[in-house]
């Protein structure tokens, strides 16, 4: 049986989140601040962490940092707080999904289900070989990629949708099959797509500006251009609408 930890200072929502998540058949266990989430993933790896932001003493993120330090822990963000600054935050730590109080408490089982289901396909990945794609390379195993031989510090689900974009390289991909595909959802909010796009271009891009890998196909999504395809076929623009 799969165990969740719920990290949230409110002893409301973690009683309910707790409730569900107990009903759709996980182990749950609770606690209401950083160092007692961080000791608790001590003690006992979690499958999977539900983590609040506003922490007392040590923020959500913070508490992300120091769990995904020890090695890939799923986790999902909670927080009462949604503007996109708060949400590049979170995934930028690594959060694998963003929710927004209110919330509904069968959606976030929902949700944890999908993470789960990805975090599992992620072993079958891992005997892929590398792929290597206009001067980037993702080690699979390794769970590492390099651009020009220099690494690059991606977050493990901006390695996903790189991974996803370079295997279709010349394919324009639609914001929901990404959404289905990388996330593993078959509902969410598409600008999570385009936050995560960004991040990558401001990571692999040469200019993020006027970017020449990952194009946007506009009215529907994103494609992967190798250098070849860049001077056969018109580009889609730089813009993330």
């Amino acid at each position: 049986m799969q165990n969740i930890l719920v990290v949230d200072d409110d002893p409301t929502v973690a009683e309910v989140v707790t409730g569900y998540l107990e009903r759709a058949g996980f182990t749950v266990r609770r606690t209401a601040d950083g160092p007692g989430a961080l000791h608790a993933a001590a003690e006992r790896r979690p499958d999977l962490v539900v983590l609040d932001l506003m922490l007392p003493g040590m923020d959500g993120l913070e508490v992300c940092r120091r769990l995904r330090g020890g090695g890939p822990i799923p986790v999902i963000m909670l927080t009462a707080r949604g503007d996109e600054d708060d949400r590049i935050l979170g995934l930028e730590v690594g959060a694998d999904d963003y929710v927004t109080k209110p919330f509904s408490p069968r959606e976030l089982v929902l949700r944890v289900e999908s993470v789960l289901r990805r975090a599992g396909a992620l072993a079958d990945r891992a005997k892929e070989p590398p792929l290597d794609r206009a001067g980037i390379t993702l080690d699979h195993a390794a769970r590492r990629a390099t651009k020009d031989g220099k690494e690059l510090a991606l977050t493990m689900r901006e390695f996903d949708l790189l991974a996803h974009l370079m295997r279709h390289p010349g394919q324009a991909i639609g914001r929901e099959q990404l959404m289905r595909e990388v996330w593993g959802w078959e509902f969410g909010d598409l600008s999570t797509v385009t936050v995560h796009v960004r991040r990558l271009r401001s990571k692999i891009e040469d200019d993020p500006a006027r970017p020449r890998l990952i194009q946007t196909v506009w009215g529907l999504g994103y494609r992967f251009d190798v250098p070849s395809a860049e001077t056969e076929a018109p580009r889609g623009g730089a813009g993330d609408e």
